[in-house]
């Protein structure tokens, strides 16, 4: 159920079943050569809606554009801002905790997002406590990356091996090559890529990684392969969000 395709009197239906909804929120930033701009929210996006039909569950608009600062020198980057991010969160939170939702799962295709959601949920739970909503202290909120699924990065090591790398992988190129193959990317691609380099400003990362890889092979990625990090990733979460649902 997508809350979006959905009607008011729907979604108010739904809430007398359940009170979890499940939130996509990606990245709109550079992903290497053959990597799509919207790889991490188009990653999140897909897993969700199939978690979403797996598990009954009403899935939110998909949040496109997150904490991605260090890929601004990239041409067509969009990036919020941290303290900007907060303050999305809390309020598309507010909003729907004041609707009756309390168990928020956002399934997230980004790792720059990781620290600011963190610190979101917490300023969430005090500004909604400041607000004395009657529900505020039933409010819950988890965070599950998709790449970092046991069964997806077990399978990424199968296949690709130390040639994953951190940015721009095969493993989530896969996926999108799955989700969109008509929009397969074919590019050269260096023998040498940038890894190990801790992340500093923008500059800095286009300086070291000047391709935008992170020491990864995205030529390995393929559409069957994709499909499989896909059926294990809505597996293992749908298996993760009911947990969540059922936690008092």
């Amino acid at each position: 159920m997508l809350l979006h395709l959905s009607t008011w009197q729907e979604v108010e239906s739904y809430l007398q079943q359940s009170q979890g909804i499940i939130l996509p929120i990606g990245s709109t930033e550079q992903h290497g050569p053959t990597g799509l701009i919207g790889t991490d929210a188009i990653c999140a996006e897909a897993i969700a809606r199939g978690v979403g039909e797996a598990t009954q569950a009403i899935v939110a608009p998909t949040i496109n554009v997150g904490m991605a600062l260090h890929h601004t020198a990239f041409p067509g980057t969009m990036s919020l801002r941290p303290s900007t991010m907060i303050q999305v969160i809390r309020e598309y939170i507010t909003c729907l905790a004041k609707a009756g939702f309390t168990k928020f799962y956002f399934i997230n295709g980004h790792g720059g997002n990781i620290a600011t959601l963190k610190a979101a949920f917490s300023e969430t739970y005090a500004h909604l406590e400041d607000l004395q909503l009657a529900n505020a202290h039933k409010v819950q909120c988890q965070l599950a990356n998709w790449f970092m699924c046991s069964s997806v990065y077990q399978l990424a090591k199968e296949l690709y091996g130390n040639q994953e790398g951190s940015h721009a992988t095969p493993s989530e190129v896969a996926l999108t090559q799955y989700v969109y193959p008509e929009s397969i990317k074919q590019a050269p691609l260096s023998s040498s890529v940038g890894s190990g380099r801790k992340i500093y400003s923008a500059a800095d990362f286009r300086q070291h990684y000047p391709d935008g890889r992170m020491g990864s092979n995205p030529a390995l990625a393929t559409p069957e392969h994709g499909k499989q990090f896909y059926e294990l990733a809505v597996k293992e979460l749908s298996n993760d969000y009911l947990e969540f649902l059922n936690e008092v």
